[in-house]
C-alpha cells in the first residue's frame, strides 16, 4: 500500500480545501511572515499564469527567475522552468513541495572539474612532465 502524503496532519484534498489564513498558520514562521507581508506584482503575474497552466489554458512553458516563491497547494502538478544562474530548469511540483521556495530544487552551482596545469600557470607546473 502506498503511503499517502500529509502535510502537518493534513491530505492533498484537507489542503486544497483550507483557507489561505489557516494554511499560513501550518507554514514555518519564515513562509508566514513572507506570505502576511504580502505578494508582489511579478510573484501575482506568475501565480496567474500557474493557475491558466493548471485550467489547461496556456501552451506555453512556464519560465521564471523568481526564486522565492512559495509552493501552495494549488499549484501542485504543474512544471515551472526556474533560471539556474545560466539556464531554465523544469521543476515539476508535487505535493511533497508544499510550504517550499521554488529555488530550493534548482542547484545554482556545479562541480568544478579543473584541467590538467598548463606551461607557466605555477613554479609546480614546471615539473610537470610535457607531451
Amino acid at each position: 500500500m502506498v503511503k499517502e502524503f500529509q502535510y502537518r496532519g493534513l491530505t492533498k484534498e484537507d489542503l486544497d480545501n483550507t483557507s489561505l489564513e489557516k494554511l499560513f498558520l501550518l507554514f514555518n514562521s519564515r513562509q508566514r511572515r513572507s506570505l502576511t507581508r504580502g505578494i508582489t506584482d511579478g510573484k501575482r503575474k506568475l501565480i496567474e499564469e500557474i493557475k491558466s497552466a493548471k485550467a489547461g489554458k496556456s501552451k506555453n512553458p512556464i519560465k521564471t527567475h523568481l526564486r522565492d516563491l512559495i509552493i501552495l497547494p494549488y499549484m501542485v502538478g504543474v512544471t515551472v522552468n526556474v533560471f539556474s544562474g545560466k539556464e531554465f530548469r523544469p521543476v515539476n511540483i508535487t505535493t511533497e513541495m508544499v510550504g517550499r521556495y521554488l529555488g530550493e530544487y534548482v542547484i545554482t552551482n556545479k562541480k568544478v572539474q579543473h584541467g590538467a596545469p598548463g606551461v607557466g600557470a605555477s613554479r609546480s607546473s614546471l615539473y610537470v612532465p610535457l607531451k
